[in-house]
């Protein structure tokens, strides 16, 4: 058995990206698959990018100065953990294929096992986990939700 990876950043006021987070999570993943960790599914690895880009996005939107990122990786589980300043609780607004964006927050829970909201002492953490998605002995495995409609797409339930 493996130890579990840790990575974390924080970043300072206007210098976040949310691709220098992707770059992060390869850079994670890539180290797992060096040292013979079991290798994240390719559907999984889409999943975490879209999380990871709407996590740090929605941080960079709506809450001034700094905020961080943190990933974990234990076994087939990937943490995704994003913290920002903003004490404001984020809730998934509803499916709408006419509106122009909005629909990062119910996508993140479309492509997470479980999401959770802490409060900080300044602000709050989101954090996502993710899971590769059981073997499917017809064949239907690997499809992320990257390739389902919006309109389909909705939270999931822990």
């Amino acid at each position: 058995m493996h130890a579990t990876l840790h990575y974390g950043v924080a970043w300072s006021e206007g210098t976040a990206r949310s691709v220098d987070a992707r770059r992060a999570l390869h850079a994670v993943l890539a180290h797992a698959a060096r040292t013979g960790r079991t290798l994240v599914p390719a559907p999984t690895v889409q999943d975490a990018e879209l999380a990871i880009s709407e996590l740090v996005t929605n941080a960079l939107k709506h809450a001034p100065g700094p905020c961080g990122m943190a990933l974990r990786l234990s076994g087939d589980q990937l943490t995704i953990t994003v913290w920002d300043t903003s004490p404001g609780r984020p809730v998934p607004r509803r499916a709408d294929p006419h509106r122009f964006g909005g629909h990062g927050l119910r996508l993140v829970h479309q492509v997470s096992h479980r999401v959770a909201v802490t409060p900080r002492a300044t602000g709050k953490q989101i954090t996502a986990y993710l899971r590769p998605p059981p073997r499917d002995p017809v064949g239907t495995r690997g499809r992320s939700v990257l390739s389902t409609s919006l309109a389909d797409a909705g939270p999931r339930t822990p």
